[in-house]
């Protein structure tokens, strides 16, 4: 590799970040950790990097100390695995702790073996790379354990109206003005999701369309090597159409089946593994179902609203159900948000966190009919679930205490609960 093109890639890219403005993230990276950041396309990755990188120069590190790389630099084709060579030692040429940041390093054959070398000799290294070919459960068996895997997700609520400039401070949330901004704010959110770039967009959905396609034909059809594309867009548009109901894959392959499109239970089953590993959706498993049951029979969520938004017309219950879904899986991780199911008691609950003893319903609105509904279902928990403590209806703009005989439940619009 020509060293004074490498030299070049890696000032101009000291440029881009010098210039680039950062929306705080509620990801915290520490400064001498080696991560490897996984997730969504398009949910951030990279900007988190950009702002690590800031925070280290800011903190008095030379800029000649940060060796950034995107493999996905046209100035870089025809490098190779002996290349890496070139860039510890440009490194140690400009003197100091160096800190390393690669970003879609796996166009690189063989970049695994480079990355636990870096690690092995005491280097602070950050990776970053698309899903295509860097899952999250391939990086424990190609790093061996010397980095630490992050998650990143889309923008939160508050982190979204932070990036939009909408102010959400108690004396905003209890404004006219200011309520009416996030109110707003949440409507978009909803809609629209939170793909950091959407704010940039006007067509907000023909960006969004074009990440989707992204993503089901580079990590999902392409990295599985799948042959009935069909089938694959069909399982996913059952899966936005039903995303509040439990569904096993014997199920969905019937009702994928029933459009003319053919296909079987091994083969749904399997696209629904391709699906999750490559963020677009997420299971949530019933809490009183056996270990083979929870893995068999799911509700199973998309991994941003204005995914969702593609396949649903006027379908606001399911994307405020799936928001929902979202923010606990954000608050509490995956493994701690369960739903509850049952014919034999006739539970029925959108979501139980155990851990902290939390009940939710949700309910786009509660009229007599839903209000009925939703408060049975929260007084049978009360009986039934012994670690249930805390009862709550998450809906789209109602606010509510309701005194039952020994518990009270509590109504609160997603928008504000999402801000608590």
């Amino acid at each position: 590799m020509d060293r004074e093109v490498l030299k070049k890639v890696i000032l101009d890219q000291h440029e881009i970040i010098k210039k680039f403005s950062i929306v705080p993230r509620e990801i915290r990276l520490e400064k001498n950790i080696n991560y490897v950041l996984t997730g969504l396309r398009r949910a951030g990755k990279t900007v988190l990097l950009y702002g690590l990188v800031q925070k280290l120069v800011s903190e008095g590190t030379d800029w000649k100390q940060i060796i950034y790389i995107n493999f996905e630099d046209e100035r870089l084709e025809g490098f190779t695995l002996k290349d890496f060579d070139d860039i510890v030692s440009l490194q140690a040429q400009w003197g100091g702790k160096g800190h390393f940041f690669f970003d879609e390093i796996q166009n690189i054959d063989g970049w695994e073996k480079f990355a636990r070398r870096l690690s092995d000799a005491k280097e602070h290294v950050c990776i970053t790379g698309s899903n295509a070919k860097m899952l999250s459960r391939d990086i424990a068996e190609r790093l061996g354990g010397r980095y630490i895997p992050v998650e990143v997700p889309v923008y939160s609520f508050t982190e979204y109206l932070s990036a939009s400039g909408v102010p959400y401070d108690t004396d905003s949330c209890a404004s006219t003005k200011g309520q009416a901004a996030i109110r707003a704010s949440f409507d978009d959110y909803l809609h629209w999701g939170g793909f950091p770039e959407t704010l940039d967009f006007t067509n907000k959905r023909q960006y969004i369309s074009a990440v989707f396609q992204k993503v089901l034909l580079g990590d999902v059809i392409l990295r599985n090597n799948i042959r009935n594309e069909q089938a694959v867009r069909m399982v996913i548009k059952k899966l936005a159409e039903s995303v509040k109901d439990e569904m096993s894959a014997t199920r969905l392959a019937g009702i994928v089946t029933a459009t003319g499109c053919r296909t079987n239970t091994d083969s749904v089953l399997s696209y629904l593994i391709n699906l999750q590993d490559a963020y677009l959706c997420f299971p949530i498993r019933n809490h009183f179902s056996s270990l083979t049951e929870k893995e068999g029979i799911q509700k199973r969520y998309f991994s941003d609203t204005g995914l969702l938004s593609l396949f649903l017309v006027d379908k606001n219950p399911l994307l405020l159900e799936n928001l929902a879904a979202l923010s606990l899986v954000r608050l509490y991780g995956h493994e701690s948000v369960h739903y509850i199911k049952s014919s034999k008691t006739g539970l029925d609950i959108d979501f139980f966190i155990p851990s902290s003893g939390e009940v939710f319903q949700v309910s786009w609105v509660l009229d007599s009919l839903s209000s009925t509904r939703e408060i049975m279902g929260l007084v049978k928990a009360r009986k039934l679930i012994e670690e249930a403590s805390r009862f709550i209806i998450l809906t789209y703009d109602t606010e509510s205490i309701i005194h039952m005989n020994d518990f009270d439940i509590e109504v609160i619009p997603l928008w504000k609960w999402m801000l608590k």
